[in-house]
This record gives C-alpha cells, sequence and structure tokens, in this order.
C-alpha cells in the first residue's frame, strides 16, 4: 500500500453569483472547518458586494466572465492544484463542519464524495416542490440506466480527488454539471462514496439563481445527450429495434395480403416498411460503432486517470 501524504493540500471552492447574504458566514466556517485549506471564491459577474466580503474574510477571489456555474467550475478544476477538493455553495445551504470527514474520504481512495442531501434534511428544508420532483425523476433515470444507487445526483456539495478534477472534462455551462459529474463518474466506474449531510434551505434575503423551468429542461437535455454519448447501443439499438419491428409488422401485413391475393396491393405501405426496416439495422449498426468508440473513450480516460495518478506519486516523493 502506498502511504499516505502526511500533508495534504486541501483546496475549498466556492462559486458565486450574487451572494453578499451569505458568503462571508461561508469562508468564515470553512475557515472554522478546513483552517489548513485555501478557499478560493470565484466571482461570476455578480452586481453586489459578494467579491469585496469574501476577499475580507480572507478568501482568496477570482473572476470568471463566462456566465454559468459549470464555465466557473471548469475554469476552478482549471486553475487549482491541490490534493483535495471541496467544492459547495455560497447560499449558505451546506455544512462547513461535514468538510473534514469528506476530505478524509478523498484521502482513503474514493474519487468523488458526494454529499447527500436527500437521506436528510431536503424535502423538508426545500419549499419548492418542482426540485423536489425534479431530483426524484433524475436520480431514477440515471440509476436506471447505469444500475446504480445513488441518492443525491444533483447536489453542489461534493469532495474530489486530484486525479478526479484533472480527468474530468466540464462540457455543461450551468447548473446541469453536477448531473454531468455522477453521469461521467458512473461511466467511468469511479470510486464514489455518498455521505448524508444536512440541508438547510437559503437564509431570508438569499435568492436561489435557479431557474425550476429552464434548468429542468437543461438537466434533462444533458441525460438525454449524456445517455446517447455513454450508453450509445441501448440508445440507437433500442430505438433501432422498435423501428425495425414496425417495419417488419407492416411487411408481414403485406405479405398476408399477397398469400391471399396473389396481388401487392399496397406498394407505397410495402415501400415504406422495407425503409423503416433497413433505418433500424442502419441505427442498431450506429449503436454497435458508437459503443465500440464509448468503450474506446473510457479505456483513454483510464489511462489518463493513471498517468495523473503516476505523477500525484512522484511529485510527493
Amino acid at each position: 500500500m502506498l502511504e499516505k501524504n502526511p500533508n495534504p493540500s486541501v483546496a475549498v471552492l466556492l462559486p458565486c453569483y450574487n451572494e453578499e447574504v451569505t458568503i462571508g458566514k461561508v469562508v468564515r466556517d470553512f475557515k472554522t472547518a478546513l483552517p489548513q485549506a485555501d478557499i478560493y471564491v470565484y466571482d461570476n459577474n455578480s452586481t453586489d458586494r459578494t467579491a469585496k466580503i469574501a476577499a475580507a474574510e480572507g478568501a482568496i477571489v477570482r473572476k470568471e466572465p463566462r456566465q454559468g456555474k459549470g464555465n466557473v467550475i471548469r475554469a476552478m478544476f482549471e486553475d487549482i492544484d491541490a490534493d483535495v477538493y471541496i467544492m459547495s455553495d455560497g447560499d449558505d445551504t451546506y455544512p462547513a463542519d461535514a468538510a473534514p470527514a469528506m476530505v478524509d474520504k478523498i484521502l482513503e481512495g474514493y474519487d468523488m464524495v458526494i454529499g447527500d442531501r436527500l437521506s436528510s434534511t431536503y424535502f423538508q428544508e426545500n419549499k419548492r416542490p418542482f426540485h423536489n420532483f425534479g431530483n426524484r425523476l433524475v436520480r431514477g433515470s440515471i440509476n436506471g440506466l447505469f444500475g446504480a444507487h445513488v441518492t443525491d445526483i444533483m447536489t453542489g456539495y461534493r469532495a474530489f480527488s486530484l486525479t478526479f478534477v484533472k480527468t474530468y472534462p466540464v462540457l455543461s455551462h450551468g447548473f446541469e454539471v453536477e448531473t454531468e459529474m455522477t453521469i461521467h463518474s458512473l461511466n467511468n466506474n469511479l470510486r464514489l462514496y455518498e455521505m448524508p449531510i444536512q440541508y438547510r434551505d437559503r437564509p431570508e434575503g438569499s435568492v436561489s439563481k435557479l431557474d425550476t423551468v429552464g434548468d429542468g429542461i437543461k438537466v434533462m437535455s444533458t441525460i438525454f445527450r449524456m445517455i446517447r454519448e455513454y450508453k450509445p447501443l441501448p440508445f440507437f439499438g433500442g430505438l433501432g429495434l422498435v423501428i425495425g419491428i414496425i417495419g417488419l409488422i407492416l411487411c408481414g401485413s403485406v405479405g398476408i395480403d399477397f398469400v391471399h391475393t396473389g396481388i401487392v396491393a399496397r406498394f407505397p405501405t410495402l415501400i415504406g416498411a422495407v425503409m423503416l426496416v433497413i433505418a433500424g439495422l442502419l441505427l442498431i449498426v450506429t449503436g454497435i460503432i458508437l459503443d465500440v468508440i464509448a468503450k474506446n473513450d473510457r479505456k483513454e480516460y483510464i489511462l489518463n486517470a493513471n498517468q495523473i495518478a503516476f505523477l500525484k506519486r512522484i511529485s510527493h516523493q
């Protein structure tokens, strides 16, 4: 077994947009919970005093001009080097005192620790019923597809290893990034650990930036896109199988008429049915080809992760 790094570096990542009401308390709480950590606040075009308050509390403040949480996380992962990363929100909905336990789990060898809100107080504290429904829908869809049992797919409170951060391609621009992270982890068979945390709703005066309908559509489109990319054989193969079966049924009905009458009376139906069968076969073949490509991508990810892990061990020697 490899020796643990006796002095791991820890970075707390706080993407923020107009959080002047809460950011001061959040920075202080994380300083208390993780006194050895560097706390980074990335200001995403705030129009209030978020950046000034964070700097006054001792956080390292940086600007990210590309709007959207996904863009901020992409910049954080690219810019910051650490052994352990804690990602939270600047709205004071997540407890900082859970962070040390999350750090310990990463140091034990997990790639990502998920702060599980749904097993504790989320449904009591969150007053937005459509958000609760959306969490259940997303969780059921992803767990069903990947055969997983992740409880909180969309939580913003997570811990990461260096290997995860430096090999994870952030493609989403907005709040759908958390869903993307979970699907990426399940697809690449990463080591995940769920830790129940106490969730609390935003304090009075703090306004959520989530658009229930708009961001919900983005999350569902992200799931659709990533299923298409990560599970192409079930996606295209299943669609092709359905279309092909419909075509065969129509061909069969035309064939039965021909047996009874000796005449092909429905040429348009026959032509359409044959085209459906051909389209179904093409979709199945497409699914097989893309599945091979997806498997090669997973192999490439493993090689990249091994390289990052090797370089990390070398740097600690």
